[in-house]
């Protein structure tokens, strides 16, 4: 097997679906297909499901771990060589679920750092600690837990979620408002699984209730302008109270004291971070996040 057959299976293993791979990687299906079939000859046993959707079987699924590792490890090969070499200091690669309010920080790493590249991979909860233990992402800002086998973290925010609505919607002259009365609001919501979406299922599930979800969006610039819009209401990080200034909203905050986010910054603890990754870790670590400001 060579380092193509490994990427290409990497890419149809992560998307799990042969024509969004195959454009991804820009070769045509049956070219992709052939190639991951000889590697399941070679291997002696097939890696996916194919009965309806594509999926990872189980030895797939344990083929994938050791795959994002090799992968990772000649990346971080090849970054360390171009380091020594004198090719700058290198490119880091920071994951999220969102990047909202990091163009502060990165602003400032960029001014004092003009040498080091910054990759920015969107990615949920589950796939970040995967992937920073297959070194396949340097560090990595989560507001949600991630299993800790493997990484170290640092905390960097703690701050209340309140609720969003446009001007003029009948909640937006309340000081507070509790979960209860928002049984029968509409919701503009992330998609399941992202931490807002969580958090809303979580406080509603808590007094036996469903929150009501007219909308389900990705972008979370998305989410305000649709709030501002009227089209519904919905749950915004004290962040962004602060950063998303353009828009008409009012925020009023929930009775409720679990409401809150938590956002930690993760990397891999094997000590291995390289000196572009260790330079964004301590200036994103040393970010006055709930100010906005430099230390």
């Amino acid at each position: 097997m060579d380092l193509n057959t490994l990427t290409q299976f990497l890419a149809v293993a992560r998307l799990e679906h042969l024509s969004r791979a195959a454009e991804e990687l820009r070769v045509a299906q049956p070219s992709l297909s052939r190639s991951v079939a000889r590697l399941e000859a070679e291997l002696g046993t097939p890696l996916f499901e194919r009965g309806g959707r594509l999926r990872l079987n189980a030895a797939g699924r344990l083929f994938l771990g050791y795959v994002e590792r090799s992968l990772g490890e000649l990346e971080a090969g090849r970054r360390a060589v171009a380091q020594a070499a004198g090719q700058g200091l290198g490119t880091v690669r920071l994951a999220s679920e969102t990047f909202l309010a990091f163009s502060g920080p990165l602003a400032a790493f960029k001014a004092a750092h003009p040498g080091v590249e910054i990759e920015l991979h969107q990615l949920s909860a589950e796939e970040t600690g995967r992937r920073l233990r297959a070194r396949d992402v340097d560090l990595a800002v989560v507001s949600q837990p991630v299993a800790a086998e493997g990484l170290e973290s640092a905390a960097l925010l703690d701050e209340e979620v309140g609720l969003a609505v446009a001007p003029g919607h009948p909640l937006a002259g309340r000081g507070a408002v509790g979960v209860e009365e928002l049984a029968e609001q509409p919701f503009i919501a992330a998609r399941p699984g992202h931490w807002q979406r969580r958090l809303l299922e979580r406080l509603f599930a808590a007094r036996g209730l469903r929150p009501r979800i007219v909308c389900e969006c990705d972008e979370a610039g998305a989410i305000a302008e649709l709030i501002s819009a009227g089209l519904g209401i919905g749950l915004v990080p004290d962040v962004a109270r602060r950063t998303a200034t353009r828009l008409p909203l009012v925020w009023v905050a929930v009775d409720d004291p679990d409401c809150r986010r938590s956002l930690t910054l993760l990397w891999g603890a094997d000590g291995r971070l390289d000196t572009a990754a260790r330079l964004l870790r301590d200036a994103v670590a040393a970010w006055d996040w709930a100010g906005g400001t430099p230390p």
